[in-house]
């Protein structure tokens, strides 16, 4: 079993990577990180990390799910991200997990895939003015999770918010 990994080329949120990815290859679940470009991606904090491959090359049948890393750099890198998108709708209309933390969720909104669904997001006045204009009912909760779709508002999350996708991976 493997998870595709989203991440922003640059200001992902450090954590909402490492402790998912730490969680899921110490649970036996395969990871590849991919994002708008191949290559390496810088995260707020400083850390690196190496995207494989670009959205463009990304196969949603190759991975039981999909987890969107946030970061400052997700609104200017992932929102509007058309393939990245696409991807989200493939995994959701397959019934496979699609997870996303901190400033990620947005791009779920931007999928139409959370309207009348519950669902949590870091509370920057954009964020939630994207999420309640796509239908979500917003919960101020660290980790929710309504059917395969999991959310979580920011990197004091990330360890419950791993946990959770395991969980959903395993119904």
């Amino acid at each position: 079993m493997k998870l595709l990994l989203a991440v922003a080329p640059e200001r992902f949120r450090d954590e909402e990577l490492e402790v998912p990815r730490r969680t899921f290859e110490e649970a036996g679940i395969g990871v590849d990180i991919a994002s708008t470009i191949a290559g390496t991606c810088t995260g707020m904090l400083g850390g690196t990390a190496e995207a494989a491959m670009a959205f463009d090359d990304a196969d949603p049948d190759d991975y039981a799910g999909i987890v969107i890393v946030g970061g400052s750099g997700s609104e200017e890198h992932l929102w509007g991200s058309e393939k990245l998108i696409e991807i989200v709708r493939s995994f959701f209309e397959q019934g496979k997990v699609v997870a996303a933390i901190c400033l990620a969720p947005v791009v779920l909104a931007r999928a139409g895939i959370i309207a009348g669904r519950q669902a949590t997001v870091y509370p920057s006045p954009a964020a939630v003015a994207e999420m309640k204009k796509a239908g979500a009912n917003l919960l101020e909760i660290p980790v929710v999770a309504d059917m395969q779709v999991v959310t979580a508002n920011g990197p004091g999350a990330a360890a419950q918010f791993a946990d959770t996708i395991i969980t959903k991976l395993e119904c």
